[in-house]
């Protein structure tokens, strides 16, 4: 089992509370920085959160793209 399965499995049904820390983190990021990697923190943000809403990593049960 790899680690980001290891991951999955921990977060299972706490979806909204690492969302939550996940938000909490990226303000934080933006606060300390003066907003300066403002643009990279949100887009960090909004992959790990499509990931937590999808549950299932690129290329996992998904068909191969042609």
């Amino acid at each position: 089992m790899s680690m980001l399965d290891k991951l999955k499995n921990m977060m299972k049904g706490h979806e909204d509370t690492v969302q939550k820390g996940v938000d909490k983190g990226g303000d934080m990021l933006d606060e300390k920085t003066g907003g300066k990697y403002s643009g990279h923190v949100d887009t960090a943000q909004q992959k790990i959160n499509d990931q937590l809403g999808n549950q299932s990593m690129p290329g996992e049960d998904q068909p191969p793209q042609p």
